[in-house]
């Protein structure tokens, strides 16, 4: 996992790996396993994501 990138709202990373196997729903099961894997390590620390938000005023 390295730092890529700022973003407009955001800061970037980018995680690389390989498998052994061209299917691709292996691929897939793999990378959503990562991604919750990040995601309940960030829980654990108490980190928040962040989420763009909009405010939109309707005057009458």
């Amino acid at each position: 996992m390295h730092f890529k990138e700022f973003g407009n709202f955001s800061l970037n990373y980018e995680v690389v790996y390989y498998l052994n196997s061209s299917d691709y729903n292996k691929y897939m099961d793999t990378q959503q396993e990562i991604n919750f894997a990040v995601k309940r390590e960030f829980e654990k620390l108490g980190i928040a994501m962040a989420f763009p938000t909009q405010v939109v005023y309707v005057k009458k």
